[in-house]
């Protein structure tokens, strides 16, 4: 049987191996980390593209059981005013009195923490059997004399299979390995950071967004089931080191995000400043295309191979996506070589497109590189473009 080496244990390493379960080739997945997951503070909307993907291996009962509706999207300019909404995918769902509503079997987009989709994904990984091994750090590959391909990690163990599949993330050890030349993650301009409360006022109802276009930062939120409110800024800023994202405390990023909204009439100042400890930033990248995938060997998902700003909100449906296709052309086609050869046809267009799709509403937001936070209403024509967008990327079905 034909064994394949994951490198990453986080959504598209456990997606993908219980992907090439199901198309019957065994796998063993190499996680860097000691335990759990990182980027542990953030949330994330799991769309109606990534649902499917996932029920194609039976995969999304664990995510729609520990996450929430996310129904509509209401948009607000700095000044207060409502400038509009919308269903959150675009497409019109209602209950009998007119109100959004969640799809019934649950299929509609989901909100839940990434560190609870990271470990209900891993959770259902290690049920159905499948190795996973933790402090494996990758530091080198080669392909041997038998066409097989060695990793070597960084405790100094080793591990053989027939292929390498790298799903480890936006800094990924394997795209480098493929092409040394392959240009670095290209900082957007913006810190990403996340917050929770359960002292905000003025927060939305539950399973609705509040998109705040502020004079000088993006802001969203949104209500759990429980009463407390999720919510995420988009701030312009420089690109901080490692050193100075672990140096950041709670109280740094309180106060320089309340400070970037003072100006607005708007809730997002005091819902930031409501927020006791549980406040964590990023510096948010993306690749807008990498030109090699794969070798004979190894071949790259996910953000290892294409990163959007996360402005659109599909980086783990896109990644979810890809560990389908490539089980499904492992599955169908003869040889390494052929296979990686499909995947990347099937997937360079669409997820190149979510990329640039992303930019575009990044520079719409105008943070970061882009320029500032615009002063003008976004018109009604933008919403709707907006919804647009929104069918063209959930509509996508994959085909087992």
């Amino acid at each position: 049987m034909t064994h394949a080496l994951i490198i990453g244990g986080g959504i598209a390493g456990a997606v993908t191996a219980m992907a090439l379960q199901k198309a019957g080739i065994e796998s063993e997945v190499f996680e860097a980390y000691a335990s759990g997951a990182d980027d542990v503070g953030a949330f994330l909307v799991v769309f109606e593209n990534g649902l499917a993907a996932l029920r194609v291996i039976d995969a999304d009962g664990p995510v729609i059981e520990n996450s929430f509706p996310a129904g509509r999207v209401e948009f607000l300019s700095y000044t207060g005013k409502r400038l509009g909404e919308r269903p959150m995918t675009g497409a019109d769902r209602q209950d009998a009195d007119g109100a959004e509503s969640a799809a019934p079997d649950g299929s509609g987009p989901r909100t839940m923490r990434r560190a609870t989709l990271y470990r209900v994904l891993h959770d259902e990984a290690i049920r159905r059997g499948i190795a996973v091994q933790h402090g494996k750090r990758l530091v080198a590959a080669e392909t041997v004399e038998n066409g097989r391909i060695v990793a070597t990690f960084s405790d100094g163990t080793r591990a053989e299979g027939d292929l390498l599949i790298g799903a480890d993330g936006i800094h990924s050890v394997t795209r480098k390995l493929i092409d040394p030349a392959a240009a670095r993650p290209r900082y957007t301009g913006q810190n990403t950071v996340c917050g929770y409360t359960r002292d905000a006022k003025n927060a939305p109802e539950h399973g609705t967004y509040h998109m705040i276009f502020g004079k000088k930062a993006f802001f969203g939120c949104t209500r759990a089931p429980d009463g407390e409110t999720w919510w995420f800024a988009n701030a312009p800023g420089p690109e901080l080191s490692r050193d100075d994202l672990a140096a950041s405390t709670p109280d740094h990023w309180r106060h320089r995000l309340a400070g970037l909204f003072d100006e607005d009439n708007t809730p997002a100042a005091d819902i930031i400043r409501s927020t006791g400890e549980t406040i964590i930033g990023s510096n948010s990248y993306d690749i807008a295309s990498t030109p090699r995938w794969w070798t004979d060997t190894m071949v790259i998902i996910g953000d290892a191979a294409h990163a959007a700003a996360p402005n659109a909100a599909q980086g783990a449906s896109m990644a979810i996506e890809d560990s389908i296709v490539l089980a499904k052309s492992l599955r169908d086609q003869a040889g390494n070589r052929r296979a990686f050869k499909a995947y990347e046809e099937l997937r360079r267009e669409r997820v190149e497109k979510v990329v640039a799709a992303s930019a575009h509403m990044a520079r719409r937001t105008g943070v970061g590189p882009f320029g500032r936070i615009r002063d003008t209403v976004l018109p009604h024509r933008a919403l709707r473009s907006e919804a647009g967008a929104a069918d063209w990327l959930t509509s996508y079905r994959i085909e087992w």
